[in-house]
């Protein structure tokens, strides 16, 4: 079994976070159980890179930085005996099992000291069943920027419910992935301007820190 040590210290931040959704094996690793879903591999390739450029550009400033994975007990209990979606998906498949490898963030996104690790997450939405809204609440946290994995699935679900829980929400399109360029355009060009906004990371990086880094290649 293995098993990943996060900090357990958090350092307050500004009133505004970084929710990075899914930065987890199943995702970034080629044996990880959902990795074949990914049909785009340059977007998918891309979106990597560009989160990274993210989070180490996030590390530099003051923002909150939140890692939003998903973890289950090995018979997914907490899911209970559903037949359809991403629940009984998420069964079937034995994906994001505590303890195993693909359940562990890779390696370029293992959570620091002063970063917060949401827990208790049972759903596609960052939202759902953890301990996140109550977090940001606490924090004072109202504005939120998330980026991960899938774009067209939990990324949206975050987006759609942070903007119903009154957040300000803002989606870092290049550091996301769906499995398709067509899914991706659909929730970049008709789902977001309807929950919150999207910018790329170079944007997030004028705003924080200009003039540090060079433009991100687009695909």
């Amino acid at each position: 079994m293995f098993i990943q040590q996060y900090p357990s210290d958090v350092t307050l931040r500004e009133k505004e976070a970084l929710i990075l959704i899914e930065y987890q094996n199943e995702w970034l690793s080629k044996d990880g159980k959902i990795h074949h879903l990914i049909k785009d591999h340059q977007q998918f390739a891309n979106s990597i890179e560009s989160s990274k450029k993210l989070l180490e550009a996030a590390r530099k400033t003051d923002i909150q930085i939140i890692h939003c994975g998903l973890f289950f007990e090995e018979n997914h209990i907490e899911l209970g005996n559903t037949t359809y979606g991403l629940r009984a998906a998420i069964s079937t498949y034995k994906t994001f099992i505590k303890g195993s490898l693909g359940s562990q963030f890779g390696e370029a996104f293992t959570p620091e000291s002063g970063e917060f690790v949401v827990s208790g997450r049972t759903g596609a939405s960052g939202f759902a069943g953890s301990n996140l809204d109550s977090f940001l609440r606490n924090q004072g946290i109202n504005k939120i920027y998330i980026a991960g994995y899938a774009l067209h699935v939990c990324v949206e679900s975050t987006l759609r419910h942070g903007h119903d829980l009154g957040y300000e929400v803002t989606v870092v399109e290049d550091a996301t992935s769906a499995f398709t360029q067509e899914q991706r355009k659909h929730v970049l060009e008709h789902v977001v301007h309807h929950f919150g906004k999207s910018i790329t990371v170079d944007q997030f990086i004028e705003k924080y820190i200009p003039c540090r880094y060079p433009p991100t290649p687009q695909s």
